[in-house]
């Protein structure tokens, strides 16, 4: 067989003209890997030898400092060494606080000392410091803040107490206080007729004068329900003194009180009259003088505390529903133009905008 122009001798040509190529190909890229891989080693190599000749830099710039501060060489820098060279490097005054804290925040082992592993740059220092400076005058300012919204608060508190008289009360105001529980006696001296009755004769100038109060007191028409509305109004007025106005209310609540007994004498009466049984006269004796005698001790509970300048608040029910009825400077609130007003008011006002 003769052999094709494309053959010669020697130099025999691939049978798959296609693999050849990509073998060419990959050998290329193999040659391409493994210059791109020595290139990358040789820049981290020049990093490495970057890093540690700026480290070494940077320890002998640390040493240096450290020498200069060390002004005694004994290989520690106490915080007299320290302040006079951060002062001679910085060329500024710096007050032995700022120094302190700089010097504690460096301080790992807490000898109070420096030692040259525990030394920073001149620059360190430098942004060091003007942090600490930075956080002194936020804290300044946070303080300045708190001082100004305390400052607010306590004029707000002042002028609440202003409308609303929670302030401890004077002399005249304690004297004052008492009045209001002249009207629960005199509506209750009906339960003390038995023990009134016999000391009749004059020779009692406390009952004489009582006797000529209530006999007063009867002679003015509807007198109950006119000392019954005059302390209700009184008693929501918030310039009076607290303890007035609390006596006040706890006045009106005791002569409510009072009301009860009667009703229910008055319907037992009612029923024994239509069983024809009559109560024997001690009974109903004994029944009244409790009565009375109860409001006589509450009554003096309530004139001894006011005297004192203490709010009697220690009766049953009755005082827990004074209490409750008080008005507080919680009560109160500031709209935006500055103005105090009941927050009950604002609560109203929204309720209507809704």
């Amino acid at each position: 067989m003769v052999p094709s122009a494309f053959h010669k001798i020697g130099n025999p040509v691939p049978s798959n003209p296609i693999t050849s190529l990509r073998a060419v190909s990959d050998d290329k890229k193999d040659e391409e890997i493994e210059r791109l891989l020595s290139m990358a080693a040789k820049l981290r190599a020049e990093a490495s030898s970057l890093e540690a000749e700026k480290a070494k830099e940077k320890a002998n710039a640390i040493e240096k400092a450290f020498r200069q501060f060390d002004t005694n060489q004994d290989e520690e820098i106490d915080l007299n060494e320290f302040k006079i060279g951060l002062e001679k490097v910085l060329k500024t005054e710096l007050s032995e606080k700022r120094v302190e804290e700089l010097m504690k925040d460096l301080d790992s082992s807490g000898d109070g000392k420096l030692q040259l592993d525990e030394f920073v740059t001149i620059d360190q220092f430098r942004n060091r410091l003007e942090t600490l400076s930075q956080e002194e005058k936020r804290r300044a300012s946070e303080a300045q803040q708190l001082a100004k919204k305390q400052e607010q608060e306590a004029a707000l508190a002042q002028a609440r107490l202003d409308i609303l008289n929670d302030r401890e009360p004077t002399v005249s105001d304690r004297a004052f206080s008492v009045l209001p529980y002249f009207f629960p006696l005199l509506d209750g001296l009906q339960y003390g007729r038995f023990l009134l009755g016999g000391q009749e004769d004059g020779s009692n100038p406390f009952i004489v004068a009582l006797a000529i109060v209530y006999s007063l007191y009867r002679t003015i028409p509807f007198s109950g329900f006119i000392a019954f509305f005059a302390l209700n109004i009184l008693s929501n007025n918030p310039s009076i003194n607290r303890l007035i106005r609390y006596n006040m209310q706890q006045a009106i609540f005791l002569d409510i009180a009072l009301f009860f007994p009667g009703l229910v004498t008055g319907l037992l009466g009612l029923g024994l009259t239509k069983a024809n049984i009559e109560l024997p006269t001690s009974v109903v004796q004994l029944g009244t003088d409790a009565i009375f005698v109860t409001l006589l001790i509450a009554l003096a509970y309530c004139s001894v505390s006011s005297l004192l300048g203490k709010t009697p608040d220690k009766l049953p029910l009755i005082s827990g529903a004074v209490t409750k009825r008080m008005p507080s400077v919680d009560m109160f609130t500031v709209d935006k133009d500055g103005n105090i007003r009941m927050k009950e008011d604002d609560e109203k006002e929204e309720e209507d905008k809704k």
